[in-house]
Formats: structure tokens, C-alpha cells, sequence
């Protein structure tokens, strides 16, 4: 498995930063590399919410949430991913307080389709590129709190950490 993960401080409580977040067929709101959203359940968000997420080149994914922690974060698991080079993968964002802040920790951890070429693959350009929207993912959601309340953005990494 590959794992990449990103984080930011947010100058605003984990509740401020969870409203958002736990709008989880809305995250097109914040991800702009989402075309669309198809919510695929109804009802209250939460473990077992599931929505496809279509993106500008055709391709789209399922993530279906398996773990919700109130004002803490969510863990998914992605399938159907057409046109993605991923295989058995899940993402999560987690939310620790920091003093009357909130760190926002963003990550992945995923498997390649290919064998030893897609594993290549996925050390250098997949991670590269995952990377960078894991940044542009967490921006997005700093700018919507920054927005709808008086929350600033006081820390972003530049980089992805990589395991």
C-alpha cells in the first residue's frame, strides 16, 4: 500500500471546521476537482453514506463512508473506480484541536492495477499528483470556513508526507 497525507491549521474550532465537512454529499463545494456528485444513499450522513464522484475526464469513483466521529473526521472506501489506476483504497480527514484551532489532516492510502509498472507509477506520478489535490482539497475547505465565518487559514503544509 502507498499513503500520502496533507494538513493545515485552520484559525477556527473542530465544530466550525466539521459543518462543512459532514455536508458529505456536498464535497464538490470544497474539491474542485469534482465535477459532480451523485448521491447514491439517503437520509442522515454518516457510516454507510455513499455518493459517486465524477471528475472533468470522464473518470469516477464510489466512496462509501465506514467510520464517522462527530466534529473528529470520517474514513471512506473507495470501489467502481472507472478509469483510475488505484485499487483498494481509503481516504480519511481527521480534525485535531490545536489551542482554540483545528488542525486538518487529509490522507489516502491505496493499492496500483498494473503490477510492478503501476506500482512504479504509483510512487512517482500518482503520489506527486495526489499530493497536490490533497493541498488544493484542504485550501478549498479552509476558504468555504474562512467564508462563512471569521475562521483564517494559519498553517499550510507545502508538501505531502509521504510513507
Amino acid at each position: 500500500m502507498m499513503h500520502v497525507e496533507n494538513n493545515l491549521v485552520i484559525d477556527a474550532s473542530p465544530e466550525t471546521v466539521w459543518e462543512p465537512l459532514s455536508r458529505y454529499m456536498d464535497v464538490d463545494k470544497f474539491c474542485t476537482g469534482i465535477s459532480r456528485v451523485d448521491a447514491l444513499t439517503g437520509g442522515e450522513d454518516g457510516v454507510g453514506s455513499k455518493r459517486r464522484n465524477n471528475f472533468p475526464n470522464g473518470s469516477s469513483l464510489i466512496e462509501e463512508v465506514t467510520e464517522w466521529t462527530v466534529n473528529r473526521g470520517y474514513k471512506v472506501r473507495m470501489s467502481e473506480m472507472v478509469g483510475l489506476p488505484m485499487k483498494d483504497t481509503t481516504a480519511f480527514t481527521r480534525l485535531e484541536p490545536v489551542g482554540a484551532k483545528t488542525r486538518v489532516v487529509w490522507g489516502m492510502d491505496y493499492g496500483m492495477k498494473n503490477g510492478p509498472l503501476g506500482w512504479i507509477m504509483g510512487q512517482t506520478m500518482l503520489k506527486f499528483f495526489m499530493g497536490k489535490t490533497i493541498t488544493s482539497n484542504l485550501q478549498g475547505l479552509a476558504d468555504l470556513v474562512k467564508n462563512n465565518s471569521s475562521a483564517t487559514v494559519t498553517n499550510i503544509a507545502p508538501d505531502a508526507k509521504r510513507a
